[in-house]
């Protein structure tokens, strides 16, 4: 784009399963989660004025996980690489509530 920026999605599926335990969370907790921790990553690097577009879906249907992360903002850092950091997050923070 000639204004600098760079539009970008990437996405990360993962199956969650199963480890027994307690309580398994919710399939919205499981969304938010994933949406919030991706979010988190997209703003720890870029100032949120700075970034023009963000979208971050997250579905969990019969125990996968999927995230895909559209963002568009400046080229420094390279969005692409936060993109694809911030669906991996999301997975990884995912995993830490079934853990829990």
């Amino acid at each position: 784009m000639s204004d600098g920026s760079s539009d970008e999605s990437t996405g990360e599926s993962r199956d969650a399963g199963s480890e027994g335990g307690a309580a398994e969370p919710t399939d919205d907790e499981v969304v938010r989660t994933a949406a919030e921790a991706a979010e988190g990553v997209v703003f720890a690097h870029y100032d949120q004025s700075a970034v023009t577009d963000l979208d971050v879906t997250v579905t969990f249907e019969e125990g996968v996980l999927d995230v895909d992360v559209y963002l568009n903002a400046p080229d420094d850092p390279d969005p692409d690489a936060v993109a694809r950091e911030a669906a991996e997050t999301a997975g990884e923070a995912v995993d830490e509530l079934f853990e829990a």
